[in-house]
């Protein structure tokens, strides 16, 4: 659900006592619409994550790491230059607002302390984030807005700053009078679905809290609002009391297994089919919840460039393929032109000179029928005869180069295809600039300017696990990955994973001198089925050997190789065996040369 005033305001309660009294020591902006602040505080240090994008606007304390770009946006810059080493002072919110405000003292240019603000509009599509000076003019704002006859409120540096206008004829439940209440309660008594009601008159409520306050005063969520208003109103009060209290509980929303919403407390509404997973702190909650769908946008928009050149090239290459099989299939007649010219030939004498058919006896044939033969008026008959001996001379040439060029279409599309599999998978920057590299080796994407190599980062490093038996396994992440594990720094007595013509990653299990147990091949298996376009199946083949038996042909594309004297495993994916093994990895992870 997008965070509706009353779960941001149990956010923020949370939030407060990590940040508040803290200093700010280091400003990150690790995509265009997030700010991380880096906040060095008496009780320890943490990580305060500000985020305006539209579908995804909060603020929470979070233990993610992310990655940031090699230079830091100007925004980034802004807020470094204003707020490193300033104090947080508080952090509060606005009634029954989706907004946030964090007071710092910081020093201006001449050393002495000044008042900043920094502005969370976690709304929607419009949400923002803007940083005031002591005055309260908008020294600048991740997204600048113009003033025109739609926007009411312009928000550009220099402008004095305005909370966003209230809604229109909705209140706050939280400071009704007895006179509102009772005007309340008399447009309570209509049709209007209760939720709908709640909705039209009150401010920051979310429309998956007006179900559950409709479900818990009358059982049902469409029940309409005349039933009993005053159940409606007296329920709302009291969530807002208990939320200004203190008394929420963290829960994440999960429907076959996957994370769908999450509330500030247990949601009854959706019965037996939803579980209402309860957390210790919306941290934790907001960082899970949030986690897969972030690193999945932000791959698909820092990824969109060469994806598109990628996408492209597979098409040209189907397409091109296609037109090949076509041709292809048409040489397949070429024996009917070497007949054809066999048969012109044995019948010269027969033929006279501007004839457009021969009829002849086909002696090819059983029965010798007669069939008739058309020729070329303008051609004397050896001329017809040897036109269609070049045609099937042609067919026969051209059968062999088309075989040859769709066997190497064949392997470029499917190198395409793993590639397009290694970004489905990336985690971050750091493997989205490895693909892009691996891309420009391979002429698919233009190289940079001398300017820009210079600023390229170190490689990553694979994905490393402990199998149960304490076996080290190694997962590339993408195909120069893939070819440094394999051909560079396993042994060759380690033993090499890869699912069964499908792609997906290497898989290394490292078996230190001896052979692997076998519950430690089972689990690299299905490590190989998971980190695979195969992670959606069951049963999915996956090869492994010795290393010893894998090579990789001379001129072959990154990540490609061979292999024989194999065993196949056929396993179940398993994310949470990942998350286990995982957490098992060592922290040093030393490499193999």
């Amino acid at each position: 659900m997008p965070m509706d005033a009353l779960c941001l305001s149990a956010v923020l309660a949370e939030t407060a006592k990590g940040v508040v009294g803290g200093r700010i020591d280091k400003v990150y902006q690790p995509s265009r619409d997030e700010i991380l602040l880096h906040i060095r505080h008496p009780e320890g240090p943490c990580r305060l994550l500000l985020s305006a994008n539209p579908s995804r606007a909060r603020l929470q304390l979070t233990a993610l790491p992310r990655e940031n770009p090699a230079e830091p946006p100007m925004f980034c810059m802004l807020l470094r230059k204003y707020l490193v080493g300033g104090k947080i002072l508080s952090l509060r919110q606005p009634p029954m607002e989706r907004l946030a405000e964090l007071d710092i003292e910081a020093a201006n240019e001449m050393g002495d302390k000044v008042r900043r603000r920094l502005i969370l509009e976690a709304m929607g599509r419009r949400a923002n984030l803007l940083l005031l000076d002591d005055q309260g003019r908008i020294v600048d704002c991740l997204r600048r807005v113009e003033g025109d006859l739609t926007q009411a409120r312009p928000l550009l540096p220099g402008l004095f700053y305005k909370y966003p206008p209230m809604q229109e004829g909705k209140r706050d439940p939280a400071a009704l009078t007895e006179a509102e209440r009772a005007q309340v309660l008399d447009q309570g008594r209509c049709d209007t679905p209760a939720d709908r009601f709640l909705l039209d008159r009150f401010l920051g409520l979310s429309p998956l809290i007006a179900r559950e306050i409709s479900f818990e005063a009358f059982g049902e969520v469409d029940a309409p609002a005349g039933r009993d208003p005053a159940a409606l109103l007296d329920r709302l009060t009291a969530l807002v009391g208990k939320v200004a209290a203190g008394q929420v509980q963290p829960t994440l929303l999960v429907r076959q297994g996957e994370g769908v919403d999450f509330s500030f407390r247990p949601i009854l509404q959706y019965g037996p089919a939803t579980e209402s997973r309860t957390y210790p702190t919306f941290a934790t909650l907001l960082d899970e919840f949030y986690q897969a769908k972030e690193t999945a946008d932000q791959v698909r928009q820092k990824g969109r460039d060469f994806l598109k050149s990628l996408t492209h090239a597979r098409d040209r290459l189907v397409k091109k393929m296609a037109l090949q099989e076509e041709e292809l299939a048409r040489t397949r007649n070429r024996e009917r032109d070497r007949r054809y010219g066999d048969l012109i030939t044995a019948n010269l004498y027969r033929m006279e000179k501007g004839a457009k058919v021969l009829r002849a006896e086909n002696y090819y044939e059983e029965d010798c029928p007669v069939i008739e033969i058309p020729l070329d008026p303008l051609k004397t008959p050896q001329q017809n005869a040897a036109k269609y001996y070049k045609a099937y001379t042609k067919a026969k040439t051209a059968e062999e180069m088309l075989q040859i060029q769709l066997e190497k279409g064949r392997r470029e599309r499917a190198y395409l295809e793993s590639v397009l599999d290694s970004v489905s998978r990336a985690e971050g920057d750091r493997d989205l600039e490895e693909i892009r590299q691996e891309l420009m080796e391979t002429g698919y994407l233009r190289r940079r300017g001398k300017a820009r190599e210079k600023m390229k980062r170190p490689a990553t490093k694979p994905l490393e696990f402990r199998s149960t038996a304490g076996l080290r396994i190694s997962v590339g992440r993408n195909n120069l990955q893939n070819d440094r594990l394999t051909t560079k720094q396993a042994g060759k007595w380690d033993y090499w994973l890869h699912t069964q013509k499908i792609h997906g990653s290497h898989v290394i299990l490292w078996t230190e001198g001896g052979p692997p147990d076998d519950q430690s091949i089972q689990e690299a298996a299905m490590l190989a089925a998971w980190y695979s376009q195969g992670r959606e199946g069951k049963k999915v083949p996956v090869d492994y050997t010795p290393v010893k038996y894998v090579k990789k042909p001379a001129g072959a594309r990154p990540g490609m190789v061979v292999y024989t004297t194999y065993q196949t495993a056929y396993v179940d994916p398993d994310p949470a065996l990942a998350d286990k093994l995982k957490a098992k990895a060592p922290e040093g992870r030393r490499q193999r040369g």
